[in-house]
């Protein structure tokens, strides 16, 4: 891989362990409306999408509607939990110290959200510099649709193609792909073929992201 000129990382699951204590806290808020849904299942179901289509697709399984103020309980709820059981990736803030080119996060979820999970995880401050948190609530515009990565690369003043996408979703890599970005993915036990199938080059620790980027020593010291 010829090197970037920018890294575009995705937060959850890739910056910060969050999608199995997000998922979690979902599947017990649902199950008091008849939904019963396996936690493994939903964690591949929910990756990488919108909170909303989410919410949606439990919606379509329960006994009972929803109520209309679920979505602000679930935040409400869930970013208590964040607090204290979140946690950094193994091994990103290795990779964020090494690295001397551009790069940025960019995410499907509220901006504010991502703010208190990469608080929570010490890894604020590798971002809070500059302009180099996106948000699709900020753009309108949510993976697999390829918006936020295009956002992102446009104010980091890099095209497409300069740019590698870090993501652990399969909506991630399509919306990546569909943006003309090359796509590393960061995978799980589960999903490695799925990624793989969708054109990302698959990974399963990040110690390897350094070489995987053709970094060699003397460009990420």
């Amino acid at each position: 891989m010829k090197k970037p000129g920018c890294i575009i990382f995705d937060c959850d699951g890739v910056l910060v362990d969050s999608e199995v204590i997000g998922v979690k806290v979902l599947l017990d808020m649902a199950s008091q409306y008849g939904v019963t849904m396996d936690l493994q299942e939903a964690v591949e179901e929910f990756s990488g999408i919108r909170l909303k289509e989410g919410i949606k697709m439990l919606q379509q399984k329960a006994s009972s509607p929803f109520p209309e103020d679920f979505e602000q309980a679930f935040r409400a709820r869930s970013y208590e939990i964040f607090k204290t059981e979140m946690r950094a990736v193994n091994g990103i803030k290795e990779v964020l110290d090494s690295l001397a080119i551009p790069f940025c996060v960019a995410s499907s979820g509220p901006i504010e959200k991502m703010k208190l999970n990469l608080t929570i995880t010490g890894l604020i401050s590798y971002f809070e510099k500059g302009n180099r948190m996106f948000s699709g609530y900020e753009i309108n515009s949510w993976k697999p649709d390829p918006g936020i990565f295009l956002h992102a690369a446009e104010v980091m003043g890099f095209s497409p193609a300069e740019c590698v996408v870090i993501e652990d979703s399969k909506a991630g890599v399509i919306a990546a792909h569909r943006g003309g970005f090359r796509v590393l993915g960061y995978a799980k036990p589960f999903n490695g073929d799925e990624l793989r199938k969708e054109g990302a080059t698959v990974f399963y620790a990040m110690k390897e992201l350094p070489s995987l980027l053709s970094l060699n020593d003397t460009e990420h010291l």
